[in-house]
């Protein structure tokens, strides 16, 4: 019987011919992730254990949640990591000015590669497997554990094949595809499953689709998302990542739960309305829903592609006189890469407010908290109730076209209507 690409990955990690799904395994890991609100915790159980870290080389400390810190207790926590670095020499601590959103900049710097395991104290860790690589968030004493030794526990996951074909409309992005897929089978329609990406539409996805999708795979309840290499992928790699790497592909006779299939052609520019990402409908049925702010940004939507398309929508227009937009570049190398290419122009002449890379307003941190009755159109991840702010705020996840055009607008609208 053959193996998924994830199968395929474990297997590999601790030198077997074979695994299957419901097999408990202890692998070792190529990279361990925290961040300023979970390193602290799995540094705390880490000291317990009373070991050097593993490898000073394999372990990312990004803080980028509430910081640049916001306040004393944001600045404490910030301080354990920074301290937690410096003592143990971590190579790929990233200092504020230095930093960006963990699951953007980590990929960038070529810290992850086909093949490989990463596992992060942040459920959006699924974000590389955009890259072929089996990639999962962890609670923070696995963390903390992983640090010492180098290694975690998997129960192997079974896996539903999603079949891509087609080609995507004009303005119609990997958000719109994810949202579409977690609105066909639910927040918890691939629990603690893989969800492996195929078909010839793949290559009609870029590899800002490609992570934006597998970052919300946890919002499907997925233990991680995984695509193929192709030439886009080594074209994205190339120059990236120098250590050898090795892809995998999927047998032809892999065991997968279901498979379901998506025609890339007949999708359309959709939006999430509170309070779960599986309450997705299409942006034209919306109707004028008034709105309050825009976040163009996060792990999810904050790379330069996504920019571009803001960028494209705003310019030489303004942003709705009762709208706040809110444009934060993923990384430092974006943002200075969006200077050059005139982006952040167009924002700042737009009226719309541009900050350096952190996570902010997607959890509720800062850079854009919403108040009692108010409502966000956000290229973020996760609408649940409180998540940007008071409890009766509402948040409407969308692509970065459409909360673009719905600055524009005052409403939720579809890019057609601007463009």
């Amino acid at each position: 019987m053959g193996m998924t690409m994830t199968e395929k990955i474990l297997a590999s990690h601790i030198g077997k011919d074979f695994v299957e799904a419901g097999d408990l395994i202890i692998a070792p890991v190529d990279l361990v992730l925290a961040n300023d609100i979970t390193g602290p915790p799995a540094i705390t159980e880490f000291e317990k254990i009373g070991k050097p870290v593993f490898d000073k080389d394999k372990i990312a400390l990004v803080p980028d949640h509430f910081s640049p810190c916001k306040d004393i207790q944001s600045a404490m926590m910030c301080k354990r990591m920074r301290d937690f670095a410096r003592k143990h020499e971590i190579t790929n601590y990233f200092e504020v000015g230095r930093m960006g959103i963990e699951h953007a900049l980590l990929p960038d710097q070529g810290l992850v590669a086909p093949g490989e395991i990463i596992i992060g104290a942040d459920s959006h860790t699924c974000t590389y497997g955009a890259l072929n690589a089996l990639s999962t968030g962890m609670g923070q004493t696995d963390i903390g554990a992983a640090f010492a030794s180098g290694t975690t526990w998997f129960k192997v996951p079974s896996a539903i094949k999603v079949n891509l074909t087609g080609t995507l409309p004009k303005y119609v992005k990997g958000k719109d595809l994810i949202l579409t897929l977690i609105g066909m089978i639910g927040v918890d329609g691939a629990r603690y499953q893989s969800l492996e990406f195929c078909g010839e539409g793949v290559k009609a996805l870029t590899m800002a689709d490609r992570f934006t999708i597998c970052n919300m795979a946890i919002e499907a309840g997925a233990k991680n998302g995984i695509f193929p290499v192709d030439e886009q992928t080594e074209a994205y790699l190339k120059g990236r990542v120098t250590r050898p790497w090795k892809a995998v592909e999927a047998d032809a006779d892999a065991k997968y739960e279901r498979e379901i299939n998506i025609n890339l052609s007949e999708l359309v520019p959709v939006v999430s309305y509170p309070h779960l990402p599986e309450n997705t409908h299409p942006v034209s049925e919306s109707g004028h829903i008034k709105i309050d702010q825009i976040v163009v940004g996060s792990c999810t939507n904050g790379r330069l592609e996504d920019l571009a398309q803001a960028a494209e929508v705003l310019k030489g227009k303004k942003v709705h006189p009762d709208v706040r937009a809110i444009i934060i570049p993923a990384t430092q190398e974006i943002y200075q890469e969006a200077m050059k290419l005139g982006y952040i122009d167009i924002f700042i002449d737009a009226n719309a407010a541009v900050s350096t890379p952190t996570c902010g307003p997607c959890l509720g941190g800062y850079m854009g908290i919403l108040a009692d009755g108010e409502r966000a159109v956000s290229t973020t991840n996760r609408n649940f109730r409180g998540r940007m702010g008071h409890v009766d705020s509402e948040v409407y996840l969308a692509s970065p076209y459409t909360a673009a055009a719905s600055a524009i607008k005052g409403y939720i609208a579809s890019p057609e209507e601007v463009l």
